[in-house]
């Protein structure tokens, strides 16, 4: 027996709720795509502060994957590519950029580890986008 309240179930049926979700998960990654390719660079600044290697190159491939993977997600097209593209990239970050596990304790580390698992509520988000789009038939997108 479905218990799903009426006006949720109306929310969810309703044809634009997949493409706002899906543009919801995505936004922050096609803004800052956005935010870089306009201030190439802060974007190469940002990546230095990150320690990597060839920043100009990894700022490159960051404002690729920050406005392909979306792209692709928003466009219905290869949805599982664009959904990969962003959870992997997401996961490095998280690693890279939040590695709560190498500090000691205090407010960093506390701000870290949030940080690290709304990330890795995001790598979840885009499994479940990939999932979702297998399983959608094709005039629902």
């Amino acid at each position: 027996m479905d218990t799903t309240p009426r006006f949720v179930d109306g929310i969810l049926r309703w044809r634009g709720a997949s493409l706002a979700a899906r543009l919801a998960l995505a936004s922050a990654y096609l803004l800052g795509g956005l935010t870089k390719l306009s201030d190439f660079p802060a974007a190469v600044a940002e990546q230095a502060h990150v320690g990597m290697p060839y920043p100009a190159l990894f700022a490159v491939l960051t404002i690729a994957v920050e406005l392909i993977g979306p792209a692709l997600i928003l466009s219905g097209r290869m949805v599982w590519l664009g959904a990969g593209m962003l959870g992997v990239f997401t996961a490095l970050a998280a690693i890279t950029a939040n590695a709560f596990w190498a500090m000691p304790q205090g407010a960093e580390r506390f701000a870290a580890t949030n940080a690290f698992f709304e990330h890795l509520g995001l790598v979840g988000g885009f499994v479940l986008v990939a999932m979702a789009d297998r399983r959608a038939p094709e005039q629902a997108r």
